[in-house]
């Protein structure tokens, strides 16, 4: 049986060790250099409000679980009291009613209440002050001390082993490179595995093995008041829902007949050192009261709260917990030191479920649920940089309750990563998004007069926000003559060495045994036959080949297979790439290269190394727009030249610079997948529609779980809305009769057909012609299951 350390015995740790135990690995022993079981970390003073809704599927899976196992261990652990969310605003009651749309979307039971139907439910809020709130019944109260206890108990029963007061000051590696124990202040300990869940002293933990992780330790208001008149006599902790009035970025809990308050409204408070045990007067999550940062705080909660101005607040601290770039959590196995296992930045309303999701992992080597949100290695190199941490973990916490729209961007650090192409971007007036510290065009202002912005239909606010009509003209002119779109953020690898046709078979599922100069779509599988991601292979030569991924995560799953005689690169920033496409990128291309770029010459899917004016390409016949053309690759100080000539050439066919709003809604019309988003290893490529770059008769990693798997009961199904002025995002439920019966993935104007096009995860058994509805911020809009491609299904537009 292997022996598993686990370095934290706070509600992270202790449920870790919990679920390793239940599982059958019951050597485990946990550590903490903090007395046991109030640790003096983060879940040491936790005021432990559960809210399960969130915009993430995974994040709300970890709080569901979260909730079922904790409410298993008793009201001393868990109290379900409820969540009830409130609007002080038209905004935030929209939000409200797109949150109750997750809810819905990820099975939660949650409704929108009028402002008496909410009042009703807490004994200090009034209807005259509130536009309405969101109630889900099954939110709550974790006492976090008395979970942890609790957890730790039952795996000590189960075999494990707890010792408070080690600090650990090393990890141990054996002669076979894994991880093989622990040191601490106190001696040494062997193990199999080290799990660390050190909380906000993470980062120091993955400093023993040359490891970041990623976290910012950030202090965080919450305050008791003195009694209050309507709660007197109270005999329980807390009976009424716990409240959140996100408009003044503030919570509320009941203490017996007081009041807890937590504030996220006032400045950030990074943490940069932080105690020892021996250092603190309370324990080192805890710092001094700042009485000035909850003034405001104070008043906006006897604003919402008239009951409150007869008390005062008469005790507070800053509590220390974690934030993280994005807001996730940060779980996973180190790369370069197998057997030591991460599980940071994680709260108190996602504990139980990251650590069932971290014991099944380490057990069976299937995290169970789609975790790449949460994985440790999805970040690129410049995202760990620590001023980049620090700035966006600030601006998570300065944001986490503002209304945020899905393709609302970061603000700093911006611009990052530009393309060759930036400069003549910003000279055509490019409006920017951000993705993996990329600037991207979303559309550009130079098209602003294009004859196509005609008849595209207007929005409603929320669709309207970071979207023009514009974006709709350069779909349109794309599929009527030529367009050039910026591809550079797209990560792509190179894989070379004598091993790597090899590899590639291997890990993928398509034929990738062709001859140099051919293409293939394939996927790469998780060991349960999930779709991990899908990729675009380019065999430029017989041993090397150009690999188009979905990020940073299929570099990690490369470099933890690839054997000696095969090497990996991310190629990515040394690289540059144009799309260019539409009925027209023929005539655009032929004049500038001696090269046979006809259809007879240049097919479609394969790849040659060409001349473009001065430029040396490899060129890719591919299309993710549905259109014929070509992407256009060459190292990163070749790009500006290779854009100038391609706009100079095309400038009498009309050629325009087209950005990601477009790129999205034709991709959608075509039916192409967007992986992580339409698909993750929660499906398989059946169902997902993908079962064509499936080879059954070659191995490869995930073969024999796909084929083991039985028929899966939903499908990855397009939509299209009736009305055709509505428009939709994604994560909507949809809905059927009287309940709901999947979510959407993607969605986007399809500006060609003239509809809303949405893909959503629903049931195998609907058929082309069914009429399903999408609640959008409450509405109800009525949508048909389509048959796809929507557009051009005989393929003539591309191979031609």
């Amino acid at each position: 049986m292997p022996k598993v350390i686990v370095v934290g015995a706070g509600i992270v740790g202790s449920a870790i060790a919990d679920e390793l135990t239940q599982r059958g690995w019951t050597d485990v022993l946990v550590l903490d250099a903090g007395p046991l079981y109030a640790t003096g970390g983060s879940s040491s003073h936790a005021p432990g409000l559960v809210f399960q809704t969130n915009p993430s599927k995974t994040m709300t899976n970890f709080a569901q679980y979260t909730v079922e196992k904790l409410r298993g261990l008793g009201e001393t652990a868990f109290r379900p009291v409820g969540g009830l969310e409130v609007a002080t605003t038209p905004e935030r009651l929209a939000e409200l009613h797109r949150r109750a749309g997750f809810a819905a979307s990820w099975g939660l039971p949650g409704r929108v209440l009028d402002p008496e139907q909410a009042a009703r439910l807490h004994p200090l809020l009034t209807p005259d002050k509130i536009l309405g709130g969101l109630h889900t019944p099954t939110d709550g109260l974790v006492h976090a001390v008395n979970a942890v206890t609790a957890q730790a108990e039952r795996a000590i029963a189960n075999g494990a082993t707890f010792l408070g007061g080690h600090t650990v000051t090393g990890v141990r590696t054996g002669p076979d490179g894994r991880v093989a124990g622990v040191d601490t202040d106190r001696g040494g300990f062997d193990a199999d595995v080290v799990i660390g869940a050190a909380g906000f002293w993470g980062r120091r933990f993955g400093a023993l093995v040359g490891l970041t992780v990623p976290l910012l330790p950030l202090a965080h208001q919450y305050a008791k008041t003195g009694p209050i008149a309507p709660l007197a006599g109270a005999t329980a902790d807390a009976t009424a829902p716990i409240l959140r009035h996100q408009d003044a970025d503030l919570y509320f809990r009941e203490h017996g007949d007081r009041i807890g308050i937590g504030s996220y409204a006032h400045r950030p408070m990074p943490v940069e050192h932080i105690r020892r045990h021996d250092e603190s007067s309370v324990m080192p999550s805890i710092e001094e009261f700042t009485p000035a940062d909850f003034d405001s705080s104070w008043e906006d909660a006897v604003a919402l709260l008239p009951a409150l101005a007869e008390t005062k607040v008469e005790e507070g601290i800053n509590g220390i917990f974690s934030f993280t770039a994005d807001g996730f959590p940060l779980i996973g196995e180190h790369r370069d030191l197998p057997g030591l296992w991460i599980a940071e930045a994680v709260w108190v309303t996602h504990s139980a479920g990251v650590a069932r999701t971290v014991a099944q992992w380490v057990t069976s080597g299937d995290p169970g649920i789609d975790v790449h949100e949460c994985d440790l290695y999805r970040f690129d190199p410049v995202q760990l940089t620590d001023s980049y941490v620090h700035q966006r973990a600030t601006r998570n916490f300065i944001e986490v309750y503002d209304i945020l729209h899905p393709l609302d961007p970061p603000a700093n650090p911006r611009p990052l990563r530009v393309s060759p192409f930036h400069p003549r971007q910003q000279e055509l007036g490019a409006v920017f998004t951000e993705g993996a510290a990329w600037e991207r065009p979303l559309w550009f202002t130079a098209n602003d007069g294009l004859p196509e912005t005609e008849g595209i239909p207007d929005r409603d606010e929320w669709s309207a926000r970071h979207w023009s009509k514009t974006a709709g003209a350069e779909a349109l002119v794309t599929r009527e003559r030529v367009a050039m779109y910026d591809m550079t953020p797209l990560t792509r690898l190179e894989v070379a060495g004598a091993g790597a046709l090899g590899f590639l078979q291997r890990m993928t599922t398509n034929n990738l045994d062709k001859a140099p100069g051919a293409v293939t779509y394939t996927l790469l599988l998780d060991g349960q036959g999930g779709v991990r991601s899908d990729l675009t292979v380019a065999r430029l030569a017989p041993n090397r080949f150009q690999v188009g991924v979905n990020g940073p995560l299929d570099l990690d799953w490369f470099l933890r297979h690839a054997p000696d005689d095969v090497f990996v690169r991310d190629i990515t920033g040394a690289t540059c790439c144009i799309g260019l496409w539409g009925p027209l990128a023929r005539d655009v291309l032929a004049p500038l290269t001696t090269a046979d770029v006809s259809h007879a010459g240049f097919g479609y899917f394969k790849a040659k190394h060409l001349e473009v004016g001065d430029v040396p390409v490899d060129a890719l016949r591919l299309s993710y727009v549905g259109e014929l053309g070509w992407e256009l690759y060459t190292s990163a100080e070749l790009g500006l030249r290779l854009w100038d000539t391609l706009w100079e050439a095309g400038s009498g066919h009309g050629v325009i610079a087209a950005g990601r709003s477009a790129f999205n809604s034709l991709r959608l019309e075509k039916g192409y997948r967007l992986s992580g988003t339409d698909m993750t290893t929660e499906h398989d490529p059946y169902a997902a529609g993908l079962g064509f770059a499936v080879r059954k008769d070659k191995d490869f990693f995930g073969r024999d779980a796909l084929l083991s798997r039985g028929e899966s009961s939903s499908r990855l199904t397009v939509l299209t809305l009736d009305d055709p002025a509505a428009v939709v995002l994604g994560k909507e439920p949809v809905y059927r009769d009287a309940g709901p019966i999947g979510y959407v993935t993607s969605a986007s104007y399809g500006y060609t057909l003239g509809r809303c096009v949405a893909y959503a995860w629903l049931p195998a058994s609907l058929a082309a012609g069914d009429g399903v509805t999408i609640d959008y911020l409450g509405t109800r809009l009525a949508a048909t299951v389509g048959t796809e491609p929507l557009f051009d299904p005989g393929m003539s537009r591309i191979r031609r």
